[in-house]
């Protein structure tokens, strides 16, 4: 693994835009092709390897914290727990994820969380890089097959009224990912179209009663209502780009359970996306290759000496782009701000981030179904991986 300087194409910027990339420039620059990391075959296998472990190693530790009940280290509200553990024994798929990775390419790749509900920079991962391999290094290749697999995985997934995907339409990066699954959709042959999260409606049911001859009317669609589109059709599946801990705490959120609609990501993926699942993960896999040790308590990271670690990491359950995460190590401390933490805050032992040219990448590597399916990378000027951190492309020999 290493970092290379490369020349920008002179037309990168209509380039993106030509595959629906907008937001290539968010925060000054965000698509960076100034430089690219290179792989080894043997390195991709590697990561390949490890991301289908982990991915069955987190589908263990949801069938264990279902079956034990252990809900409440994850701050699920009561009224979602049923919800959460009926959706896992029935077995409701799931179509994606993304594992982020601390490596440098030697040793074992060390998983730092499981974005598992609504994973973005998919564009750029699936399309954009694969692009811009084809126009700077056409004899190269790259570990992606996520397009493909992305198609493969609808049609799997059994979907006969088709499905709506739903995010915050006014957000370019969630519009832009949204768009993008469309067309996977689309080209798996599913009736499939976009609605703003906003504009979804709510059908209360018919009032029951007594017919023309004296019969018991039972409710419309039974007693909890449907979920709607613009035109009034009930949303029989629903792709949401939108987080389930936004979704619980809306004013429909209690509505949710019992509304007849199949949710994608599905309610188990609540565990999984939320950061107890790291604990959870090494209490159950300790010494796990993959792994960091992690603990609900401060203090709860042994050190060399015995005691508390002096180098670990602090990181709210709910917290999206690096927000309220703190790294306290010999080299330094770091925190970033944020509105996240109300709910509690697990720690992690601290695994640095390689640098390379003063930047520190994160590898991302996704999974779609229960298959890897290529990698994406960001890269910082610090060991925390924001909002703003630049998307850089990789190749392999």
């Amino acid at each position: 693994m290493r970092r290379e300087r490369c020349t920008p194409r002179p037309d990168w910027q209509a380039k993106c835009e030509a595959v629906g990339f907008t937001f290539h420039s968010e925060d000054g620059a965000y698509w960076d092709e100034s430089a690219c990391y290179v792989f080894s075959a043997d390195e991709v296998d590697v990561l390949e390897a490890a991301t289908e472990e982990l991915h069955e190693r987190c589908l263990e530790a949801v069938d264990r914290v279902v079956s034990a009940g252990d809900f409440e280290r994850f701050r699920i509200p009561d009224h979602a727990v049923g919800l959460v553990a009926d959706s896992w024994r029935r077995a409701e798929p799931s179509l994606f994820g993304r594992f982020d990775f601390s490596w440098d390419g030697i040793g074992d790749p060390k998983m730092l969380e499981y974005n598992a509900d609504t994973p973005t920079s998919l564009v750029e991962a699936a399309v954009v890089q694969w692009y811009w391999l084809q126009d700077t290094h056409p004899d190269r290749d790259q570990f992606n097959s996520l397009h493909e697999k992305l198609v493969e995985r609808w049609r799997a997934m059994h979907l006969p009224h088709g499905v709506t995907l739903a995010c915050t339409m006014q957000n370019d990066e969630d519009a832009d990912n949204l768009q993008y699954l469309l067309d996977t959709a689309l080209q798996a042959g599913l009736d499939a179209r976009v609605i703003d999260v906003e504009a979804i409606g709510w059908q209360a049911p018919a009032p029951g009663g007594i017919d023309a001859s004296g019969n018991v009317r039972a409710p419309a669609h039974g007693t909890a209502g449907r979920f709607v589109d613009l035109d009034g059709r009930p949303i029989e599946a629903l792709f949401k780009l939108y987080p389930w801990e936004w979704m619980l705490r809306e004013a429909f959120g209690p509505l949710i359970p019992g509304c007849g609609t199949a949710f994608i990501e599905p309610p188990w993926k609540m565990l999984l996306s939320n950061k107890a699942i790291l604990p959870v993960l090494w209490e159950l896999f300790p010494g796990h290759p993959n792994l960091l040790p992690a603990s609900f308590e401060a203090g709860g990271l042994p050190g060399d000496g015995g005691g508390w670690a002096s180098s670990h990491v602090k990181k709210p359950l709910y917290s999206r782009e690096g927000a309220n995460v703190s790294i306290r190590s010999d080299d330094g401390d770091h925190q970033a701000g944020g509105s996240y933490g109300a709910e509690g805050y697990i720690y992690q032992a601290y695994a640095p981030l390689p640098r390379f040219d003063g930047r520190y990448p994160v590898i991302g590597s996704w999974i779609v179904g229960d298959r890897a399916a290529g990698m994406g990378i960001r890269e910082d000027a610090s060991p925390i991986t924001r909002n703003s951190s630049r998307f850089i492309p990789h190749w392999f020999d």
